[in-house]
């Protein structure tokens, strides 16, 4: 199965908590964290979420 790294680009700080919590749950904690995640169709969820704070790329 495919992987994606997704990095933390933008704060959180002043984001809804929805936002926060789904970069908690992806495992990001702070700007330039990146995490390696499954790509499944819950992750893309979670990712569209928060497109705009996080930098996504597919890894082999």
């Amino acid at each position: 199965m495919a992987r994606l790294k997704v990095q933390q680009k933008r704060s959180s700080i002043g984001r809804k908590k929805n936002q926060r919590d789904t970069l908690r749950t992806i495992g990001l904690k702070r700007i330039g964290d990146v995490a390696v995640v499954e790509d499944r169709p819950e992750v893309r969820g979670m990712l569209q979420a928060v497109r705009h704070l996080v930098a996504v790329e597919e890894v082999d």
